[in-house]
């Protein structure tokens, strides 16, 4: 027998409104801490108990509910965020719906006590279908759920235990606070508290939630762009250790779980993360609320882009920058922020260029004149060093090097490099930094790619590279460079050189290899690759979805070398490929590419071809670095640490293995027992 078509009854509109809604307890602590902050409030107080099942409490500071207003707040679809269609369009609170309240009561006792600014006293609402009650509160409002699920057993059943629950309610809090600094937020669980935030500056909160180490290590991001803005702090490659991952992501304060921006962030951190090891990032964007689209997911996680490709690439790039920034640029900013004492200053030319540059050629090290345990006159050293019997004389690093030898060799590496003089006569040879042309892969190539300059294969890049103009790298008069100084090599492996902090070891296959690659990638970038035409042009039968999408990114497709044309509904025509992959399969070229194509949704066909063009470069990059087993003289370890400082990048190479780590003299120390 048909039921007849009726329309549902208020509660259980509500009821089902809150199976959208209210998933858990932490989604109802989430809709009663976005409401107390949409309220203006400036400190929270959160109760919980049986992990926000039996109650979850929220008072707060904010501007309170007026009497007459309190039976409206819990009636579905009322609410005093937004009142007209261009109000939707642009939302700038947290909450904006009117029916998480109502959701909340229709499954659990709730109670509302609510004192408006100026009011006598306040108001306290038991049932939806009661009258107001005079109560006793300073202001604000005060929230409180207890129950939950109680008329609806089914769907407590499918809660977890107390403690996970009340994991996710911390959790939700730890996601509002990040994002509200400027509110102060204390949680009691079963009545023993166990959180407590005071206001703080954005970088404070972060560090109070996600630790110091996670400030210590992590690059600043800081990029605008009209309208667009980014502000946060994101996981240095070298410190991501494949435990739990943090990733917060913030629009215009809402903690969001956006896929677009998810890529854009994975993105950034291409080529220079380690295996399947997640990277960590606490990032807030800034947006016109008119270019973004709130009303998109029942819990307001998930949000729609009018841009969606520009806000991806602005991204994309804010943070691939930061984790770009060379090692010298980095200590500078980290002396200007009060941090590394051996910061390089601006270059300094020195006051007679033409003087012999010293160099470190050796490192001073030799056989004692007399036997190593021979007795010594009483009061010897003091009187050679100066200072009195029995003290050693110390060493600083205004004497070794001195600060005029520090200043003459750097100026000396930086004339050699820009005048790309025969600097193997001076004593620094690059034979070492770059293998002969025997020893290097072939790469099939038939013409100059690029076309200008001319290229060729794996040496011609490698020679692009060395041509280009280095950034420069010098180091403070009185300390030495971020790298400090090479001492030795390590089993023709490791550099070990000394710095203000105390010890660097530098492997010098991944240091050379990271250095070639943004090279190589400087090289390539902005330049048209060159085409080889195919004689007869190929026929690749695809998808018509990707036959539409080749015609869209023709000219994107032309930048990276292919031509590309539809043949028919299901067909590709082949008329070019790069050079640089000319000997390969065109139709599995050209499938690859399509492929490409299709995984790259609303953040451009281009993101995905320059990803795939940087794949083969880095494989070029890998194979040209000098080799581990290698000895390195010490002007040529030297060299390769400048420009380690001045490259992009520079403490992971191409594979996201870290290419040098820092031991101080404390770490050092320890191993002796120092100190103990």
């Amino acid at each position: 027998m048909r039921n007849p078509i009726r329309p549902l009854p208020d509660l259980l509109i509500s009821q089902i409104a809150a199976g959208e809604v209210v998933e858990r307890p932490a989604s109802v602590l989430k809709e009663l801490l976005e409401n107390a902050l949409d309220a203006g409030s400036t400190a929270l107080r959160i109760d919980l108990e049986e992990g926000g099942v039996a109650l979850i409490r929220v008072t707060d500071d904010g501007g309170g509910i007026p009497k007459d207003e309190l039976h409206l707040a819990l009636t579905r679809h009322a609410t005093s965020k937004i009142a007209n269609l261009l109000d939707l369009e642009r939302v700038a609170t947290l909450g904006f719906r009117g029916e998480a309240l109502a959701s909340v009561a229709a499954v659990s006792r709730l109670t509302l006590t609510s004192r408006e600014r100026g009011a006598p006293h306040a108001w306290k609402l038991t049932d939806a279908a009661g009258e107001p009650e005079p109560a006793a509160l300073l202001a604000g409002t005060v929230v409180e759920m207890r129950d939950l699920y109680y008329n609806t057993p089914a769907r407590r059943k499918f809660l977890k235990a107390a403690a996970t629950e009340a994991a996710h309610c911390l959790e939700a809090v730890k996601r509002v606070a990040l994002s509200h600094a400027d509110v102060a937020f204390t949680v009691t669980r079963d009545g023993r508290e166990v959180l407590r935030l005071a206001r703080a500056e954005p970088k404070q909160r972060i560090a109070d939630l996600l630790g110091a180490s996670f400030l210590t290590e992590s690059v600043e991001v800081d990029a605008d762009a009209g309208a667009l803005r980014v502000t946060g702090l994101a996981l240095r490659p070298t410190a991501v250790d494949g435990a739990k991952e943090v990733q917060y992501c913030f629009v215009n304060g809402r903690y969001v779980r956006d896929k677009l921006l998810q890529h854009a962030l994975r993105e950034a951190y291409r080529d220079i993360l380690h295996g399947s090891r997640q990277p960590s990032w606490c990032v807030f964007l800034d947006i016109d609320p008119a270019a973004v689209d709130v009303n998109v997911h029942p819990a307001k996680t998930e949000v729609r882009f009018r841009d969606s490709r520009a806000v991806h690439q602005f991204v994309f790039h804010a943070l691939r920058q930061a984790l770009a920034t060379p090692i010298a640029q980095a200590a500078v900013h980290a002396a200007a922020q009060g941090g590394a004492a051996y910061a390089p200053r601006p270059p300094v030319t020195p006051a007679v260029p033409a003087a012999p540059a010293p160099q470190q050629g050796a490192l001073g090290i030799r056989e004692p004149a007399a036997p190593a345990y021979a007795p010594r006159p009483a009061g010897a050293v003091g009187k050679a060093s100066g200072q009195p019997s029995g003290q050693l004389p110390r060493q600083d690093w205004a004497s070794r090097p001195t600060p005029a030898q520090a200043a003459s060799y750097l100026a000396f590496v930086h004339a050699a490099q820009e005048t790309r003089v025969d600097i193997g006569a001076s004593g620094l040879s690059t034979e070492a930094l770059y293998v002969s042309a025997e020893e290097q892969p072939a790469v099939p190539s038939q013409a100059d790619v690029p076309s200008a300059p001319a290229v060729a294969g794996v040496d011609g890049a490698v020679a692009a590279a060395q041509a280009a103009p280095p950034v420069r790298s010098a180091a403070d008069d009185n300390a030495p460079p971020p790298l400090g100084y090479a001492l030795a090599q390590l089993q023709d492996m490791f550099i070990l050189a000394q710095n203000a902090q105390g010890l660097v070891i530098v492997d010098q296959h991944a240091a050379h290899e990271r250095v070639l690659y943004e090279e190589l990638k400087a090289a390539f970038d902005g330049r048209q690759v060159a085409s080889q035409p195919l004689l007869i042009p190929v026929v690749v039968r695809a998808d018509p979805l990707l036959v539409a999408a080749a015609e869209e990114h023709q000219e994107e497709l032309a930048g990276f070398g292919f031509e590309l044309s539809a043949a028919g509904p299901g067909e590709v025509a082949v008329r070019a490929v790069p050079v640089l992959l000319g000997r390969a399969n065109p139709a599995e070229l050209v499938r690859a590419v399509l492929d490409a194509l299709g995984q790259a949704g609303d953040h451009g066909a281009g993101r995905e071809l320059e990803a795939w063009r940087n794949e083969l470069l880095a494989t070029c990059a890998c194979h040209g670095a000098v080799r581990g087993r290698r000895p390195m003289t010490v002007p040529e370890m030297n060299a390769l640490l400048r420009r380690m400082e001045a490259t992009e990048r520079a403490g992971s190479c191409n594979h996201g293995r870290p290419t040098w780590v820092q031991l101080t003299t404390e770490q050092v120390g320890a191993f002796f027992l120092h100190g103990r």
